[in-house]
């Protein structure tokens, strides 16, 4: 379904780059910014996991029901990416407190300023993930990558009932099928043949992991910043999908609807839509996002949507539901 990367450039700052595939072309994508503040709970009903959010956001939701792609204020980045091997468990066995998978994202933004914070506090494994269908019919199965401004790196994924937890600095590549030990295990093998003599080329995920792990590896830690975000824009053009393929029999081989691009130091969150070309962008130092003050959003692919900054376009409006199992 989808790609993540994450480079560093060579003044050792950091940028994610991910390309969301999706076989529902008609795909509703709202980009929002969130305050510090806001009263959340998971949506499951009584067992729910609630907070309140420490951080703002800017992130964009899909279906207006899950929060699919983001950054927070302190710099703290996540991708919810496609994963059919997903496994959350079942809820009454689990025994624990249940959260949406639309809000797993949302909850990991608002909470926590780096990827450490975030796995420390995660790593017990404190509630349940619930998932449900999307509205195209697809199971929302899904696994979940974090990077941040320090370059820290974790991918989440629930496999057997169980979360696990991969966190190292070097996990900068994260695509779908299979689950990330076999993915990184197949990248191993493609790492030894070496890409400038063959590199496996269909659509599939893990190819798409061989070819994304070389470029990354091969591209320059550009300095000047403009080159460094060109160099992720052309590496997630680069491994996008074809806008009208698809399999019906394989959810996680879809053509690319959209890229984000995240400048961590920045704190710069851009998307490049291929329904309405053009790259756009917020910065989110230059959004209100004090406690009190409105959730706003922008539904994307319209007819302002020509490229540049999107902030005059943010509307205030009622944070969505998420997804509901």
């Amino acid at each position: 379904m989808c790609t993540r990367i994450f480079y560093e450039t060579g003044t050792g700052a950091y940028i994610t780059g991910r390309s969301m595939d999706w076989s529902d072309v008609e795909m509703a994508t709202d980009l929002w910014a969130f305050p510090r503040g806001l009263e959340r709970d998971g949506g499951t009903g009584a067992d729910t996991v609630r907070w309140t959010s420490r951080y703002g956001s800017v992130v964009l939701a899909i279906y207006e029901m899950a929060t699919s792609d983001g950054l927070n204020e302190a710099g703290l980045a996540g991708n919810l990416l496609y994963l059919a091997e997903s496994d959350f468990g079942d809820p009454a066995a689990r025994g624990k407190p249940t959260m949406s998978v639309g809000a797993w994202l949302q909850y990991i933004l608002d909470s926590f300023s780096t990827v450490a914070d975030a796995v420390a506090a995660l790593r017990d494994d404190p509630f349940t993930v619930v998932s449900a269908d999307a509205p195209n019919g697809r199971a929302a199965t899904v696994h979940l990558a974090l990077s941040d401004a320090g370059g820290d790196s974790a991918i989440l994924e629930f496999v057997g009932g169980a979360l696990q937890i991969h966190h190292d600095r070097s996990y900068r590549v994260m695509t779908n099928s299979p689950v990330y030990d076999q993915q990184l295990a197949i990248n191993a093998y493609w790492n030894l043949i070496g890409g400038q003599h063959f590199l496996p080329g269909t659509i599939g995920a893990a190819d798409r992991f061989a070819r994304a792990s070389y470029n990354l590896k091969s591209t320059p830690k550009f300095s000047d910043r403009r080159a460094a975000l060109a160099s992720v824009f052309s590496q997630m053009r680069a491994i996008s999908t074809p806008l009208g393929i698809k399999d019906p029999d394989k959810p996680n081989i879809a053509s690319t609807l959209w890229r984000s691009v995240i400048d961590h130091e920045a704190k710069r969150y851009m998307v490049d839509s291929v329904i309405n070309p053009a790259v756009l962008w917020v910065d989110l130092d230059a959004l209100d996002l004090s406690p009190g003050a409105p959730a706003l959003k922008v539904h994307l692919n319209t007819p302002r949507d020509e490229g540049g900054n999107l902030a005059d376009q943010l509307q205030a409006a009622e944070p969505f539901e998420f997804l509901v199992p």
